[in-house]
């Protein structure tokens, strides 16, 4: 058997790697309820999000992070209860494989173009994207539509002798 283990060359050029191209500028702009969305690179392997990058941004107001790409430490991320969506699962981490190209910029997350300043929504359904010059419109239809399922299921939660819950009160 051999067992390598990282020499102190790979330790100096990893961590300068995160300082001088994958610094994370963008973490000097987050304000309190915003939502980080990453457009990452095509190979869908590198988990760009990890336990400890997502909970600094979290700190730092984020509320939640969406992503096209992976992630890696899902579990301890779970554990931190910072909301993250994406397209699956990675193992690996970013060294080498991508850097940081601009921030605060559109991108295009599965198919919707996000700019800075969309409302972005997400639950266990998705994630939606709605543009800032229409959010008050569509916050208001939302709105009307979300009162009536919930006077319609409340009502056939009574019906059905069932105790109420959040979603129906």
């Amino acid at each position: 058997t051999d067992r390598p283990a990282p020499g102190e060359d790979f330790k100096k050029w990893e961590g300068n790697f995160y300082n001088a191209y994958s610094n994370e500028a963008f973490v000097s702009i987050i304000k309190p309820g915003h939502i980080i969305v990453i457009d990452d690179v095509e190979e869908k392997d590198i988990g760009s999000i990890g336990s400890y990058n997502i909970l600094s941004w979290h700190r730092s107001g984020a509320v939640g992070v969406v992503t096209d790409a992976s992630s890696r430490d899902t579990d301890e991320i779970a554990l931190e209860k910072v909301p993250l969506y994406l397209l699956k699962k990675g193992r690996g981490i970013r060294p080498g494989r991508n850097e940081i190209e601009s921030v605060n910029r559109p991108v295009e997350i599965g198919g919707v173009l996000v700019c800075p300043g969309d409302v972005v929504v997400a639950d266990g359904d998705g994630v939606v994207v709605v543009p800032r010059g229409v959010a008050e419109k569509v916050a208001e239809y939302a709105q009307a539509v979300l009162k009536g399922d919930k006077a319609g299921r409340r009502a056939l939660y009574e019906s059905l002798g069932r105790p109420l819950d959040r979603t129906v009160q």
